[in-house]
């Protein structure tokens, strides 16, 4: 068995049959072990590091940084027996003589054929069966390509015509030294990789710019400076001729391809429709006040987030049509009795959606620490393929960028998904008097085919009622 082991792009699942190697986490000629991360690949889904499938030594990568395989493509050779000793050349293996099948003698035997043109003797190899050459002396032509012809015999010297001296040749000018070609300028740079694919995706030389970050590397912003420089400068004759020098092209490519495919897919599949609900949620903002004080929620980072969370999954449970998906295979709406929520999170790559596994049975408590977690591995990129699948309800928050509220397009295979808008202080009538309240409003957008008006308009009344009490709601609905 082969010591030389290829290792191809794995399938990720989900329907997943290419991927972009991001970063290299090791290098030839790096020492492995098994399940030790190796490359880090994005995905359509996300990003993540694929660990090697044995330990050895790397013999070869077979792909750069920033090239896109196909799953089952080789991208990386391992030598799973380094002990072995040195793996032997294409080389040397074809220097091997064979002999002839009369009377062949075996390689290595004595009198048989042995690497490099030699015969095996008694002890070790016999004199090479090649010409030999001499270094040629300081002054002299280099006779090494004759030195294997054979003399010619007196008779034959003396009718040959004598030679002639070569006339002296002047000395060539010396050649300039050849330019160092940008690729290997931009690698003395130092920066990190994801700032290398940036710079390479703008066509940014990195060797032409001035880092700012710790120890002079190169950082996103310098890039993105660097852009918006040759932007400012362009001549405007260039720019007149074309704009094409003014233009920034981003490939539609990994989460961001994906994601339009969905949307695309989603829009012109179900038949959406929105309904917006202004609540006045100071209530809630207390109470999340008075839950940042109790003891076993100081350590977590809390947010009103959580409450429409949790007003959510209660309003699944009153009105569990809403949390189906509509199969037009079998013609059947499929009803789940798990909440998967997914909680949208723009990341570098594009907008995804992660959803908690089975979140209706979680506690306030542990519903926080999962949001927490969903957010901070979103934030990372390096959140995993099977946490975007399988969702059955969705929450967006339009109001951590000042945005009232939205019309959101369902994900694939949900039937209804929510807008959590912008948290502002309002004037509003309060026991009959105009005071200044917490106000927020929602969106709601829901597939038609399943959930008709008086559905969705019950739906989102309860997430209100909810925010507007949510200690009230939570003594009498659980």
């Amino acid at each position: 068995m082969s010591r030389i082991k290829d290792f191809t792009l794995p399938d990720l699942g989900e329907g997943l049959t290419e991927g972009e190697i991001l970063t290299w986490l090791v290098s030839v000629g790096d020492t492995i072990e098994l399940n030790q991360p190796i490359v880090e690949v994005e995905t359509a889904k996300a990003a993540v590091e694929i660990p090697a499938k044995w330990g050895g030594v790397v013999a070869k990568i077979h792909v750069e940084a920033g090239t896109t395989v196909e799953v089952g493509a080789p991208i990386v050779s391992i030598d799973t027996d380094p002990t072995a000793g040195p793996i032997p050349s294409a080389e040397s293996l074809a220097a091997v003589e064979i002999a002839p099948e009369e009377g062949a003698v075996e390689p290595g035997l004595i009198g048989g054929p042995a690497p490099g043109g030699r015969t095996a003797v008694l002890v070790g190899y016999g004199p090479k069966t090649v010409t030999a050459k001499r270094r040629p002396r300081i002054g002299t032509p280099d006779t090494s390509t004759t030195a294997a012809t054979p003399t010619p015999p007196a008779a034959a010297r003396a009718t040959q015509p004598a030679a002639v001296a070569p006339a002296p040749v002047a000395p060539a000018p010396a050649a300039p030294p050849a330019p160092v070609p940008a690729a290997v300028l931009s690698l003395k740079v130092l920066a990190k990789p994801p700032v290398r694919k940036l710079a390479k995706d703008l066509g940014v030389d990195l060797s032409r710019l001035v880092g700012s970050g710790p120890l002079g590397s190169v950082t996103r912003a310098d890039v993105h400076a660097a852009v918006a420089a040759v932007d400012v400068v362009v001549d405007a004759s260039a720019a007149g001729a074309s704009d094409g020098f003014r233009e920034q092209r981003i490939p539609i490519k990994g989460v961001r391809k994906l994601t339009a495919a969905n949307m695309v897919a989603s829009a012109f599949t179900a038949p959406h429709v929105t309904e917006f609900l202004t609540v006045d949620i100071t209530k809630t903002m207390k109470a999340l006040e008075r839950l940042k004080a109790r003891p076993e929620f100081r350590e977590i980072r809390l947010s009103p987030m959580l409450f429409v969370a949790k007003a959510v999954l209660l309003a699944i449970k009153r009105h569990p049509m809403v949390n189906s998906s509509w199969s037009g295979e079998t013609n059947e709406i499929v009803i789940k009795e798990y909440v998967n929520l997914g909680i949208a999170a723009a990341t570098e790559r594009g907008l995804i959606v992660p959803n908690i596994k089975d979140a209706g049975l979680l506690s306030m408590r542990e519903l926080a620490e999962a949001l927490n977690l969903l957010v901070q591995v979103a934030r990372s990129g390096k959140t995993p393929p099977a946490d975007m699948a399988n969702g059955t309800f969705s929450i967006t928050n339009v109001g951590v960028f000042g945005i009232d509220t939205g019309t959101p397009i369902l994900p694939p295979g949900e039937s209804a998904i929510l807008a959590f808008g912008a948290v502002r202080p309002t004037p509003w009538v309060h026991k009959g008097k105009i005071k200044i309240r917490q106000v927020t409003t929602l969106g709601l957008s829901f597939d038609h085919r399943i959930i008709d008006g008086e559905l969705g308009s019950k739906f989102l009344r309860d997430i209100g009622r909810f925010l507007e009490d949510p200690e009230g709601a939570l003594l009498s609905w659980t």
